[in-house]
């Protein structure tokens, strides 16, 4: 049976891999078993909507797997094996992102100027860091599902509407070579979102974390920015806060799957704005001299360079974004047009 297949397939992916092959190999006997009785009393088979139901009652993959893994308590039963997910994504992406940001500061600083041991220290402080934020979150969705079950059932139950036919096919990916996103991904994008948000509400105070070396060289070196940058930055914290809570909600509704059409046409859309206030800069001068009459001579030709280079990068992201914008909307249109010709007929 293909669903049963599929189901299996999904199952192995959240099983220890040293044992994925042997907890397969016996679920699927007692699927298999379990699936011939019920044929046997019916005297026939299943329908595909049958199979899709009595495939439902067996749980959501993550929680089907959970159950070969020793029990832990830590957030609860239903939402823990979410947030053991979550938690494997995160520390991942906080791995790789640490690892990029000490290439770069390698690479600005002098063999005397590098401490390996600090650096390797800072891995595991950072880790535990976001283990800390995952479990903040994870918790305040265990005490949402707990205190309010009937107002957020997604929560309290966040594989109640999941379908067995939404399935990937074997081997396959779904249309448009994309998978619905799961509980545990739309988690993991709003948590993602607010540590983003932290990060750039912090640039401000702590310039190092944006620019690395950088932000001393700029204290120090002949060049300052406009005063553009500040509103085009308050604009951004706003995208991006209202961005998070589009996705909470979508989270606390239980609306995760679905087509975020909306979302990325009105982000597309308002993504314009901070980009056209810095293009409106005269003369395009995004970076300036402190002491124009004194190093004007000397770093005229660099400041230059620099503001063409930011023009440059500006306008392709304009770029980028208009064409997500025309794309968007065309979607929009298409769908529209579809539907209308569909109700026609």
């Amino acid at each position: 049976m293909d669903l049963l297949d599929r189901y299996l397939e999904a199952v192995k992916k959240h099983l220890p891999w040293e044992r994925q092959d042997d907890i397969i190999a016996e679920l699927k006997a007692n699927l298999e078993a379990q699936l011939e009785d019920k044929e046997a009393a019916l005297g026939r088979p299943l329908t595909a909507a049958e199979a899709e139901e009595w495939l439902k009652q067996f749980g959501h993959p993550i929680q089907a797997a959970a159950r070969y893994q020793p029990q832990r308590y830590l957030i609860g039963p239903a939402l823990f094996p979410f947030y053991w997910y979550v938690m494997k994504l995160a520390f991942i992406w906080a791995t790789l992102i640490y690892l990029v940001v000490t290439v770069v500061l390698l690479a600005t600083r002098t063999p005397i100027q590098i401490d390996v041991l600090a650096i390797l220290l800072r891995l595991p402080g950072g880790l535990l860091t976001t283990a800390a934020w995952v479990t903040l979150i994870f918790a305040v969705i265990e005490i949402a599902a707990t205190s309010c079950p009937g107002k957020f059932p997604a929560l309290a139950s966040p594989s109640a509407d999941w379908s067995p036919g939404a399935l990937p096919p074997l081997g396959q990916q779904f249309a448009g070579g994309k998978k619905p996103r799961s509980f545990a991904q739309a988690v993991a994008e709003v948590i993602f979102g607010f540590l983003f948000l932290v990060w750039w509400l912090l640039v401000p105070q702590h310039p190092y974390l944006l620019m690395g070396p950088g932000a001393y060289y700029l204290g120090v070196s002949p060049f300052q920015l406009v005063s553009v940058w500040l509103p085009f930055y308050w604009w951004v914290v706003a995208l991006s806060a209202l961005q998070l809570g589009w996705r909470c909600l979508d989270l606390i509704r239980g609306s995760w799957q679905r087509v975020r059409t909306a979302e990325k046409t009105v982000m597309s859309a308002a993504g314009l704005i901070p980009l056209a206030l810095v293009l409106s800069v005269r003369d395009h001068a995004w970076i300036t001299l402190k002491r124009p009459a004194l190093d004007q001579a000397r770093y005229g030709v660099a400041v230059d360079a620099i503001n063409k280079g930011i023009f440059a990068v500006l306008v392709f992201i304009c770029a980028i974004v208009v064409l997500q914008l025309v794309w968007e909307i065309g979607r929009i249109g298409v769908k529209a047009y579809r539907e209308r010709t569909a109700t026609m007929h």
